[in-house]
């Protein structure tokens, strides 16, 4: 055992000398070389650098390399440019047949970031614009994500938003029938009126989701008289008139309407009619006074609108005040156009009013007549003398004098009595407004019974 334990020790003394001779002490030497050429170097640097016009030199080296550092950074941060382009489209594929969609905004703001040449040609150049694919979707809730299609790839985009949540409805349809409105009469010439419409179809088909397809309350032809072109008195076809869907509250619901236009025939006429200006003086003259007379610059007047209100007016009252008036007096007066009544062919005229001293004449067995009866029911005076009256006319004597008792009326008014005995105020008018009645007996007895 010994004479190994010496043989090992043998071999790593060698071992040791070995790595020492070729390994350790080449590489000793080869460090204290090289600490000593850095010593001289050192020396050489300490006395090259001691001078002033090394350390300037190096202090401009050392200047310039930053400067291109920084200015490499500072171009690559400038040429990062950012525009927003707002506003942009979104395009949705599905079916339109089956599904409707709701949730999906009509447009985005997108935001381009890259450099400014690159965002120019993007703007120039044709994208896809934004999209989302709803392929394969089921009727429900969905978060769906946007996308942009640009073919500059050097470019970053974000969307605004970028992500939505959309639901998807089963598209159901139903027949509902068509009315019509008459939008911007107004503009239509005052002599002009629309008498008739007649639409080309009758009903019309509706589609989308079923609870808005509960909501319309009515589906109209919105016929707009400012798209008839150079509309006159007569017969005209006009196309391309808009249906739209309205709910209880009148508010337009967004439905699909099958078809989205339709043509009608437009009837325009003209309907007018001459009737007489009267003058209706308002107001007590001054005491003692009375009109003598009313001359005016028209007498008639041609009245224009619905024919209805042609129909049924027979002249044009134009009140004038004449409340405490003890002079002759011109009026200027504007003519006021009467409830269905578009036109006038006169707009103004004047009135001259001459005044005089009041006289008063009284008319004698003026019959009272009874107003507003029902038809079911009969009148009797209970006694003679309340089935006439005397009359007090108060007025300008000229005028008085050209009056008799087929130009006065006296009557009572029964719309409101039933059957009973009424006493009933008697109320007296005249064709001549330029004077005042007044009956003597200012109430008459009457019996109202059934026929």
């Amino acid at each position: 055992m010994k004479k190994i334990g010496k043989f090992f020790i043998k071999i790593l003394r060698y071992i040791i000398l070995f790595f020492d001779k070729w390994l350790i002490v080449p590489i000793t030497k080869f460090i204290l070389k090289i600490m000593e050429i850095g010593r001289s170097l050192i020396k050489s640097f300490d006395k090259v650098s001691g001078k002033k016009s090394v350390l300037l030199v190096i202090s401009l080296l050392l200047a310039f390399a930053v400067f291109i550092i920084i200015d490499q950074e500072s171009t690559a941060m400038i040429n990062q440019y950012a525009e927003i382009l707002p506003n942009q489209p979104v395009s949705a594929v599905y079916n339109e047949e089956l599904y409707v969609i709701e949730g999906l905004p009509e447009t985005v703001d997108i935001t381009l970031i890259g450099q400014r040449r690159h965002i120019f040609l993007a703007k120039q150049s044709p994208s896809k614009g934004v999209s989302v694919d709803l392929t394969g979707l089921k009727p429900g809730n969905h978060k769906v994500a946007l996308k942009y299609t640009q073919r500059l790839k050097s470019l970053e985009y974000k969307l605004d938003p970028s992500q939505v949540m959309v639901t998807i409805y089963e598209k159901v349809s139903e027949n509902r029938t068509l009315t019509y409105d008459i939008l911007h009469q107004d503009s239509l010439d005052t002599k002009l009126y629309i008498s008739n419409v007649e639409i080309d179809r009758t009903e019309a088909i509706i589609k989308g989701a079923q609870y808005k397809l509960d909501k319309v309350a009515a589906v109209k032809a919105l016929l707009d008289v400012q798209n008839i072109p150079n509309p006159k008195a007569g017969e005209i076809t006009v196309k391309d008139i808009p249906l739209v869907a309205y709910d209880d509250d009148g508010k337009i619901l967004d439905v699909e309407v099958v078809p989205s236009t339709l043509s009608a025939n437009v009837t325009i006429t003209s309907p007018s009619k001459e009737i007489p200006v009267k003058i209706v003086p308002t107001g007590e003259l001054a005491f003692g006074k009375s009109i003598k007379s009313m001359d005016t610059s028209i007498s008639k007047v041609t009245v224009y609108g619905t024919q209805e209100a042609i129909d049924s007016i027979e002249q044009l009252e134009v009140e004038i005040d004449v409340a405490g008036l003890e002079k002759n007096k011109e009026y200027n007066v504007t003519l006021k156009k009467p409830k269905g009544i578009t036109e006038l062919s006169s707009k103004t005229m004047t009135v001259k009013v001459v005044i005089d001293n009041s006289s008063t004449k009284e008319f004698e067995n003026i019959s009272v007549q009874a107003e507003g009866l029902a038809d079911n029911l009969k009148v009797q005076a209970l006694a003679d003398e309340y089935r006439q009256v005397t009359v007090v006319v108060s007025g300008s004597e000229e005028a008085i004098n050209k009056i008799n008792n087929s130009d006065i009326r006296a009557f009572i008014d029964l719309k409101n009595y039933g059957v009973g005995e009424h006493e009933v105020e008697v109320q007296v008018t005249g064709t001549d407004l330029k004077l005042s009645y007044t009956s003597k007996t200012k109430k008459v007895k009457v019996r109202i019974s059934a026929k």
